[in-house]
């Protein structure tokens, strides 16, 4: 067919086209009729394209890479410039015959041919006519083959409904332009100036993201109408899409243009705190992953820790979260987690360490010592929980630091006096600002190991408010079953506990709860004896004010007579607080003279003690004369330990009342009912008139009134005083007694034998009387507490009248 037989491109209105041209015009109607109406060329070159389908009208640019196609193109390109173009069935093939090809197609002009630097070359074609391959005729060199033109139904000029069809294809095209971002503003320019149907329906189908497959079905679409129908389907299916994905974008750049502000300023606040030398947050959170790793803690820690970890970093620093979190991670970066301190089994180390330390309480130094024996031979026991249960200042805080250096373990106190809210010991949960773990998780902390010796001081004096109570926290804490796994409510996991000696201290059992005394070891702590006291000042309290007072041995010393004196004279306690602060007045008074430069005696007088603390105060503790009926010494425990006290009865006229004073509580004034009602009843046996009962008032006071007084250990006191007070007999000299009784005429035990037994041995004491039962607690106090004292032990009421009374009258009788 000759060149003449296909329309020429300059009869057209491309023909100021050129292969310098810069432009390429759209096709016109006429254009379009004219195409229509030649002939296609019998044979030719056939252009397989990958990715694309060719559409009549339209311009594209294709890159040929293949060999086949290239020399195709250069071939095409210096003859007629008409090929065949058809697309590729599957175009991952890299050569495809016949039969991998599509056999509707379009006829195409090569408008230009430009060489690529790669090698490849890229053509610019223009879609004329559609064409069906008949018949292949050759592959090699490249593949040409007959073809036959394809006829095209199309609609009559007035159908009204391809005439809406086409409208609406304009008119959603113009909408897409406009909606998506990809398509430049320009195009709705050559949309609006478009006037062949044909041409705009193949313009739009050309253009639209639709698979190879979707715009070859269009292009094989014989009638018009149906493919202008079926491209705007598929623009609605794509105009939605369109729609929804700027919708969603929109909502994303909203929320990603607030991200992208507040990461430019935290960008620059970082910048500025560098600068200003501040923190980089980066390098805090490699630090920790650093620390992390050295850490001996278990899987189960070190998996909450990196989730926790990575919690940090997904937050914005500024967040006041940020802060908590830190914190939090900080904590469980610097807990001893599986860190032990390794403990020392040298138990006569050990023994002379509490020995330097403490002199006397021999119980407590023999269970630390038992302990410290299990735990070299097992070397897996628990700590246990020991209280050391007795009166202030006898050594009971100081003696854990004791234990924690005997034992080469780290030393912690908490003092739990007045503690009254439960997350003290648990913690606060990390949502509140300012949130912190508990005292115990903190002590851990300062410890640096997970075995230390921990003091809890004070824990009777632990109170309970609306916050909770503490006592019912530590019952988790000194169980020894619960405590591997103690809950802190800040580490929100648990903390192993078990490998911790807990050492509480106490001065009274009776305010601690019963569910947390049991879980404890009760060690009594009992007050020291004279003795003891004056050892004690002169190997620890004296040496230690000399050297806070920046003097030594030469510039004072005390002998054990003066030293005996102000123990006596100026202190009244079990335990020796009061004696340091006496020692501390006599130091002050050398290192006066020195500072001052006068003269004083180094070796301290009795005078000097007198000079210096003044007279003798607490005197008044010593046992007085029996002249006076109805006058008795009894023994008493208080919270300073023991004590003495007397029992005064006085009789007057009356008609048989009886008053009680000297601040007495509800216990002890039923005492002296009883005792009263018990020599109503056995007045004959006692020798007493029952006239007397009817004929005079009895009057029974406890000296020191501004002291509250109670308790039924004055029972057999009072029954002493008022059958002394009847009867005018003599009270036996030197004797103090103690023991409760009952209406029936029975003596019974009570408690605090060994305060008593010291209060006794202060006061000058040398006979004591108590119930039989009691014999038991005497058996377990050391001999040297006894000595110089001789006890008496009954068991009914009138054992006490006949070892207590003489048959002396007093001094100047009363006669009854």
């Amino acid at each position: 067919m000759k060149k003449s037989n296909f329309i020429s491109l300059d009869s057209l209105s491309l023909q100021d086209f050129d292969e310098n041209s810069e432009l390429i015009p759209l096709m016109t109607p006429e254009d379009e009729e004219a195409i229509n109406n030649e002939k296609l060329p019998e044979t030719l070159p056939i252009l397989s394209l990958r990715n694309t389908v060719l559409f009549p009208g339209v311009v594209i640019p294709i890159t040929a890479g293949r060999d086949k196609s290239i020399k195709l193109i250069n071939d095409a390109n210096k003859g007629g410039k008409v090929i065949g173009v058809v697309a590729q069935k599957d175009e991952s093939v890299e050569n495809p015959t016949a039969k991998e090809i599509n056999e509707t197609g379009t006829v195409a002009r090569i408008l230009r041919v430009l060489k690529m630097p790669d090698g490849n070359v890229t053509v610019i074609i223009q879609g004329k006519k559609r064409f069906k391959v008949a018949e292949v005729l050759t592959e090699d060199p490249y593949m040409t083959a007959t073809i036959r033109d394809i006829p095209e139904a199309k609609p009559a000029i007035k159908n009204k409904e391809f005439k809406a069809i086409i409208d609406s294809i304009k008119e959603l095209a113009l909408e897409i332009i406009k909606e998506s971002p990809n398509i430049p503003s320009e195009a709705s320019f050559a949309i609006k100036n478009i006037e062949s149907s044909s041409f705009l329906v193949n313009f739009v189908s050309s253009n639209m993201n639709l698979s190879v497959s979707e715009k070859q079905s269009l292009l094989e679409m014989d009638d018009l109408k149906k493919r202008a129908l079926a491209t705007l389907k598929f623009m609605n299916v794509e105009f939605q899409k369109l729609e929804l994905k700027n919708d969603i974008q929109s909502k994303v750049q909203m929320d990603m243009s607030q991200q992208q502000r507040e990461y430019f300023l935290h960008q620059q606040m970082k910048t500025i705190q560098e600068e200003l030398g501040g923190v980089n947050h980066d390098e805090e959170i490699d630090e920790m992953k650093s620390r992390a790793i050295e850490k001996s803690w278990d899987e189960k820690v070190a998996k909450h820790f990196d989730k926790e970890l990575a919690k940090m970093q997904r937050m914005n620093p500024q967040v006041a979260e940020y802060s908590i979190q830190r914190n939090y991670l900080e904590l469980f970066l610097d807990l001893p987690w599986n860190e032990f301190s390794k403990d020392k089994f040298d138990l006569k180390r050990a023994m002379k360490i509490l020995d330097r330390d403490h002199f006397g309480l021999e119980d407590v130094k023999r269970r630390i010592i038992e302990y410290l024996a299990v735990l070299k031979l097992r070397n897996d026991m628990k700590s246990p929980i020991l209280c050391l249960y007795g009166p202030p200042g006898v050594g009971k805080t100081s003696l854990g630091k004791s234990i924690a250096e005997a034992l080469g373990r780290e030393y912690v106190r908490i003092s739990l006096g007045g503690l009254r809210d439960e997350a003290e010991i648990r913690g606060h949960r990390k949502t509140y600002i300012g949130a912190m773990p508990g005292r115990i998780v903190q002590s851990l902390k300062k410890a640096g190991t997970s075995n230390p010796v921990f003091v809890l001081d004070e824990i009777d004096k632990l109170s309970n408010s609306n916050q909770g109570d503490p006592s019912s926290a530590m019952l988790e804490v000194l169980d020894p079953e619960q405590n591997n796994e103690f809950y802190d409510n800040f580490l929100e996991m648990g903390y192993d506990l078990s490998k911790v000696m807990f050492i509480a201290t106490c001065n009274s059992l009776s305010t601690i709860q019963p569910a947390l005394r049991d879980r404890m070891e009760i060690i009594d702590v009992t007050g020291y004896t004279i003795e003891e006291k004056v050892e004690i000042a002169k190997r620890h309290l004296l040496p230690k004010q000399l050297k806070e007072h920046g003097l030594t041995d030469k510039h004072l010393k005390i002998g054990k007579p003066q030293l005996e004196k102000i123990v006596e004279g100026y202190t009244r306690e079990s335990g020796v607080r009061g004696l340091e602060k006496q020692i501390a007045k006599m130091v002050r008074y050398a290192a006066k003279n020195i500072a001052m430069e006068e003269n004083y005696n180094l070796k301290i007088s009795n005078e000097d003690i007198v000079e210096v603390l003044g007279g003798p105060k607490l005197e008044r503790d010593k046992y007085e004369n029996n002249n006076v009926a109805g006058v008795v010494t009894g023994l008493a425990w208080t919270r300073v330990g023991g004590d003495i006290l007397f029992i005064e009865s006085i009789l007057s006229k009356g008609k048989g009342a009886m008053n009680i004073t000297g601040n007495l509580g509800k216990v002890m004034k039923e005492s002296a009912t009883i005792a009263m009602e018990y020599i109503k009843s056995n007045a004959d046996e006692f020798g007493i008139k029952s006239s007397i009962f009817e004929n005079y008032n009895v009057h029974i006071h406890v000296p020191e009134g501004a002291t509250p007084k109670d308790g039924p250990s004055a029972g057999v006191t009072m029954l002493t005083s008022l059958v002394s007070l009847f009867t005018q007999r003599k009270v036996k000299k030197s004797l103090a007694m103690t023991g409760e009784i009952t209406l029936r005429g029975k003596v019974l035990p009570v408690g605090g034998i060994k305060e008593k037994i010291l209060a006794a041995k202060r006061a000058r004491i040398k006979e004591i009387l108590m119930c039989e039962e009691n014999r038991r607690d005497i058996e377990e106090i050391k001999p040297e507490y006894l000595k110089g004292l001789t006890f008496h032990y009954v068991s009914d009421m009138s054992e006490v009248v006949k070892l207590a009374l003489t048959n002396q009258k007093v001094k100047n009788p009363k006669k009854l």
